[in-house]
């Protein structure tokens, strides 16, 4: 059993992981870029997995959602094993996944990503709605509504890869590296969506981050990745607070 940790660092309520991965070992070609990854996600936590640039990040959110095929390891999503489904099946179950460099679909209108979003079975009958609440909660979206999203800015690309996401209804969301390439006030505008969404919507999130003092500090717990393999875990705080993370990954 996982304990889930207070923003204050204290104990919680113990809880069931929602998603589980033990022992993960990935490669490309001979070079391997996962070694014994394990870590485990609660219902209602942001969990940040932080490192520096080539750590194995990408590749363990890619791995999880099917992208990637492990060489050996679990991976289970409410008890469900999902090692080596395809992604299609692996977001039809609520696991869904906001790709490094946003990818929106350039020659498609806001209104047609979004769209796009909901093809998902279990998304289907809600689309509707989950439209409406799209455009509530990203308001710069719905005046873009008729906007190829390719003219787009980099931070609001950024708010419909989210708000695509979001349209299949997922239960835990995995967002890499949401802040990639955005100016400092629209990355506080993307972290202040984030808290948004798991503290009013209780979405669960695993947040794939470079910018280390954000994210641990949004966190509730956190994985520190290096070359393949996690080396350190703890609350987001003390992570923060730990001198090895501030020196090789703040600057301080």
């Amino acid at each position: 059993m996982l304990s889930r940790q207070r923003r204050d660092g204290g104990g919680g309520e113990r809880l069931s992981p929602m998603l589980t991965v033990r022992d993960l070992d990935l490669f490309y070609g001979d070079a391997q870029a996962l070694d014994g990854v394990s870590l485990d996600v609660a219902a209602g936590e942001i969990v940040a997995i932080v490192g520096a640039n080539g750590a194995g990040k990408s590749s363990l959110i890619r791995a999880i959602f099917g992208m990637e095929q492990p060489a050996r390891g679990a991976i289970r999503f409410e008890d469900r094993d999902i090692a080596g489904s395809p992604p299609h099946t692996i977001c039809n179950l609520g696991l869904g996944q906001v790709a490094e460099g946003r990818q929106v679909f350039p020659n498609m209108s806001v209104l047609e990503n979004l769209e796009m979003g909901a093809v998902v079975p279990r998304a289907r009958a809600g689309a509707a709605a989950a439209m409406s609440r799209m455009f509530t909660l990203f308001p710069r979206l719905f005046e873009r509504r008729r906007q190829l999203a390719g003219t787009l800015s980099g931070g609001e690309q950024q708010m419909l890869a989210i708000a695509r996401c979001l349209m299949g209804q997922p239960r835990l969301v995995m967002l890499d590296e949401p802040s990639l390439g955005l100016a400092p006030v629209v990355v506080a505008d993307v972290f202040r969506v984030i808290r948004a969404l798991n503290q009013r919507d209780g979405l669960t999130i695993v947040l794939v981050e470079q910018n280390v003092a954000q994210s641990l500090s949004l966190a509730h717990r956190g994985y520190v990745l290096e070359t393949g393999r996690i080396v350190m875990s703890g609350s987001g705080l003390d992570l923060l607070a730990d001198d090895r993370v501030r020196k090789a990954y703040v600057g301080l």
